[in-house]
């Protein structure tokens, strides 16, 4: 799949961010010499086809004061793990959560959820609380705390630094 020259520059001008102002499509637009709504609509495309994936705010956990991350897994019943996904997923605190293929018999674990914390105190007093909500459902579990900060960084159009 070929991007036209709009799309493009579209990708290029957000993908290392939006600009923090109170309307970021019409400063953006208006750097590209288009119309918001004709931003709007060609990132609406660009996702419906697959392209971008979506557009969303990536906080910097540790700036915020968390400097506890905790992954963490759990060995759910394949029949509810999405049920049950979906309820762990919208928890305030878990910032990710998701299913994925188990890899056994070295790893037993189906649904992951990132919680964040000012302390691991506090990321475990979290965890407990997914815990509760699985109940018997919940076969086992661990937590994977993060160890050091990776750059993170959304798509980049080839030739384009991260």
């Amino acid at each position: 799949m070929t991007l036209d020259t709009k799309d493009r520059a579209i990708i290029e001008a957000t993908q290392a961010g939006l600009p923090l102002v109170p309307q970021p499509f019409a400063v953006v637009a208006e750097t590209l010499d288009m119309s918001e709504n004709e931003l709007l609509a060609r990132l609406k495309s660009l996702k419906s086809q697959g392209i971008i994936r979506r557009i969303g705010a990536a906080p910097n956990h540790y700036r915020l004061g968390m400097t506890a991350n905790g992954m963490s897994v759990w060995d759910i019943d394949d029949k509810v793990v999405d049920e049950l996904g979906e309820q762990v997923g919208s928890l305030s605190f878990v910032t990710h959560c998701y299913r994925r293929p188990r890899a056994l018999p070295v790893w037993r674990y189906n649904l992951f959820a990132m919680v964040h914390g000012n302390s691991r105190e506090e990321v475990l007093i979290k965890r407990d609380r997914i815990a509760d909500l699985l109940g018997e459902a919940c076969r086992a579990s661990d937590i994977l705390f993060s160890t050091r900060i990776l750059k993170k960084t959304g798509m980049r159009l080839s030739g384009q630094k991260g």
